[in-house]
Protein backbone atom coordinates (compact mmCIF):
# COMPACT_ATOMS: atom_id res chain seq x y z
CA UNK A 1 0.00 0.00 0.00
CA UNK A 2 1.39 3.39 -0.70
CA UNK A 3 1.59 5.45 2.57
CA UNK A 4 0.18 8.75 1.91
CA UNK A 5 2.23 10.45 4.80
CA UNK A 6 4.44 13.03 2.57
CA UNK A 7 6.88 15.96 3.40
CA UNK A 8 5.58 19.33 2.49
CA UNK A 9 7.60 19.56 -0.46
CA UNK A 10 6.10 16.48 -1.88
CA UNK A 11 2.86 17.76 -1.13
CA UNK A 12 3.69 21.29 -2.95
CA UNK A 13 4.64 19.53 -5.84
CA UNK A 14 1.49 17.13 -5.93
CA UNK A 15 -1.01 19.84 -4.50
CA UNK A 16 0.91 23.27 -5.04
CA UNK A 17 -1.49 25.90 -6.99
CA UNK A 18 -0.17 25.50 -10.19
CA UNK A 19 -0.60 21.74 -9.86
CA UNK A 20 -4.36 21.54 -8.92
CA UNK A 21 -6.04 22.32 -12.35
CA UNK A 22 -9.19 22.70 -10.87
CA UNK A 23 -9.20 20.63 -8.11
CA UNK A 24 -9.95 22.40 -4.44
CA UNK A 25 -7.69 21.50 -1.98
CA UNK A 26 -8.21 21.20 1.75
CA UNK A 27 -6.40 21.54 4.54
CA UNK A 28 -6.94 21.12 8.54
CA UNK A 29 -4.18 20.04 11.37
CA UNK A 30 -4.45 18.45 14.99
CA UNK A 31 -2.63 15.96 17.15
CA UNK A 32 -4.85 12.91 16.05
CA UNK A 33 -3.16 10.57 19.67
CA UNK A 34 -6.73 8.36 19.82
CA UNK A 35 -8.28 8.66 16.78
CA UNK A 36 -12.29 9.21 18.43
CA UNK A 37 -15.76 9.41 15.71
CA UNK A 38 -15.22 13.26 16.27
CA UNK A 39 -11.89 13.35 14.24
CA UNK A 40 -13.44 10.65 11.66
CA UNK A 41 -16.81 13.13 10.95
CA UNK A 42 -14.26 16.14 10.96
CA UNK A 43 -12.59 14.05 8.30
CA UNK A 44 -15.78 13.20 6.42
CA UNK A 45 -17.24 17.30 6.34
CA UNK A 46 -13.79 18.82 5.72
CA UNK A 47 -13.46 16.19 2.41
CA UNK A 48 -16.92 17.04 1.01
CA UNK A 49 -15.02 20.30 0.88
CA UNK A 50 -12.88 20.00 -2.02
CA UNK A 51 -11.43 17.37 -4.32
CA UNK A 52 -8.52 16.61 -1.97
CA UNK A 53 -7.93 16.46 1.68
CA UNK A 54 -4.14 17.49 3.27
CA UNK A 55 -3.90 16.92 7.16
CA UNK A 56 -1.33 18.43 9.09
CA UNK A 57 -0.27 16.19 12.33
CA UNK A 58 1.62 17.73 15.00
CA UNK A 59 5.17 15.86 15.52
CA UNK A 60 5.64 14.11 18.52
CA UNK A 61 7.87 17.14 20.16
CA UNK A 62 5.44 19.71 19.19
CA UNK A 63 2.26 17.44 21.39
CA UNK A 64 4.61 16.96 24.18
CA UNK A 65 4.47 20.81 23.97
CA UNK A 66 0.85 21.28 23.67
CA UNK A 67 -0.70 18.57 25.73
CA UNK A 68 1.98 17.74 27.89
CA UNK A 69 5.28 14.46 28.91
CA UNK A 70 2.46 11.92 28.53
CA UNK A 71 1.59 13.15 25.01
CA UNK A 72 1.56 11.31 22.29
CA UNK A 73 0.45 8.15 23.31
CA UNK A 74 1.07 6.91 19.57
CA UNK A 75 3.97 8.03 17.78
CA UNK A 76 3.92 10.28 14.74
CA UNK A 77 4.87 7.73 12.12
CA UNK A 78 1.80 5.11 13.35
CA UNK A 79 -0.31 8.14 14.01
CA UNK A 80 0.37 9.02 9.89
CA UNK A 81 -0.22 5.41 9.12
CA UNK A 82 -3.69 5.68 10.75
CA UNK A 83 -4.17 8.83 9.36
CA UNK A 84 -3.10 7.38 6.10
CA UNK A 85 -4.99 4.87 6.10
CA UNK A 86 -8.59 6.83 5.72
CA UNK A 87 -10.14 7.15 2.83
CA UNK A 88 -11.15 11.06 3.14
CA UNK A 89 -7.54 11.45 3.70
CA UNK A 90 -5.73 12.26 0.36
CA UNK A 91 -2.10 13.11 2.09
CA UNK A 92 -1.01 13.65 5.80
CA UNK A 93 2.13 16.10 6.67
CA UNK A 94 3.79 15.85 9.40
CA UNK A 95 5.40 19.40 11.23
CA UNK A 96 7.36 19.98 14.21
CA UNK A 97 6.33 23.66 14.69
CA UNK A 98 3.46 24.21 17.28
CA UNK A 99 0.99 25.77 14.68
CA UNK A 100 0.96 24.48 11.04
CA UNK A 101 1.26 28.45 9.81
CA UNK A 102 4.32 27.43 7.83
CA UNK A 103 2.51 24.17 5.86
CA UNK A 104 -0.62 26.41 4.76
CA UNK A 105 1.37 29.61 3.98
CA UNK A 106 3.11 27.59 1.41
CA UNK A 107 0.68 25.69 0.43
CA UNK A 108 -2.41 27.72 0.30
CA UNK A 109 -4.74 25.16 0.70
CA UNK A 110 -8.57 26.62 -1.18
CA UNK A 111 -10.10 25.54 2.26
CA UNK A 112 -8.92 25.73 5.22
CA UNK A 113 -10.62 24.09 7.90
CA UNK A 114 -10.84 23.50 12.05
CA UNK A 115 -13.57 22.25 14.50
CA UNK A 116 -15.90 24.71 16.20
CA UNK A 117 -14.14 24.67 19.22
CA UNK A 118 -11.71 27.06 18.11
CA UNK A 119 -12.83 30.52 17.73
CA UNK A 120 -12.70 32.09 14.30
CA UNK A 121 -10.26 34.66 15.09
CA UNK A 122 -7.40 32.35 16.34
CA UNK A 123 -7.70 29.80 13.52
CA UNK A 124 -4.00 29.36 12.58
CA UNK A 125 -3.39 30.40 8.72
CA UNK A 126 -6.67 32.18 8.45
CA UNK A 127 -4.84 35.15 7.40
CA UNK A 128 -2.72 33.27 4.77
CA UNK A 129 -5.70 31.92 3.36
CA UNK A 130 -8.14 34.50 3.15
CA UNK A 131 -5.12 36.15 1.61
CA UNK A 132 -4.49 33.95 -1.55
CA UNK A 133 -8.37 34.06 -1.91
CA UNK A 134 -9.09 30.74 -0.13
CA UNK A 135 -11.84 30.81 2.41
CA UNK A 136 -12.17 29.45 6.16
CA UNK A 137 -14.84 26.98 7.23
CA UNK A 138 -15.58 25.99 10.80
CA UNK A 139 -17.42 22.76 11.40
CA UNK A 140 -19.51 21.82 14.59
CA UNK A 141 -17.41 20.54 17.51
CA UNK A 142 -18.52 16.92 18.14
CA UNK A 143 -19.41 16.88 21.74
CA UNK A 144 -18.87 14.08 23.63
CA UNK A 145 -15.28 12.73 21.84
CA UNK A 146 -11.97 14.05 23.67
CA UNK A 147 -8.61 12.45 23.45
CA UNK A 148 -8.02 13.81 26.83
CA UNK A 149 -11.18 12.64 28.32
CA UNK A 150 -10.08 9.18 26.54
CA UNK A 151 -6.88 8.93 28.33
CA UNK A 152 -8.86 9.95 31.91
CA UNK A 153 -11.08 7.09 31.68
CA UNK A 154 -8.47 4.56 30.75
CA UNK A 155 -5.89 5.85 33.61
CA UNK A 156 -9.00 6.03 36.09
CA UNK A 157 -10.62 2.44 35.11
CA UNK A 158 -13.95 3.89 33.93
CA UNK A 159 -15.34 3.44 30.69
CA UNK A 160 -18.02 1.17 28.39
CA UNK A 161 -16.01 -1.81 29.05
CA UNK A 162 -15.39 -1.40 32.90
CA UNK A 163 -12.38 -4.24 31.58
CA UNK A 164 -11.12 -4.15 35.08
CA UNK A 165 -14.20 -4.45 36.30
CA UNK A 166 -14.48 -8.46 35.38
CA UNK A 167 -14.58 -11.02 36.88
CA UNK A 168 -10.85 -12.88 36.52
CA UNK A 169 -10.72 -16.45 35.48
CA UNK A 170 -9.57 -19.18 38.31
CA UNK A 171 -6.59 -21.53 37.82
CA UNK A 172 -3.56 -21.08 35.44
CA UNK A 173 -4.14 -19.39 32.12
CA UNK A 174 -3.79 -20.66 29.05
CA UNK A 175 -0.69 -19.28 27.25
CA UNK A 176 -1.49 -18.60 23.38
CA UNK A 177 1.54 -20.83 22.64
CA UNK A 178 -0.68 -23.80 24.90
CA UNK A 179 -3.87 -23.50 22.62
Amino acid sequence: MHSKAVTLEEAILRFGREKRNGRRVVFTNGCFDLLHPGHIRGFELARQMGDALIVGLNSDASVRQLKGPTRPVIPEGERAEILSALEPIDAVIIFNELTPREVISRLLPDVLVKGGDWPGDQIVGREEVEAAGGRVVSIPFVTGYSTTSMLQKVREGSGPSSVNKMPQPKGKRESRTDS
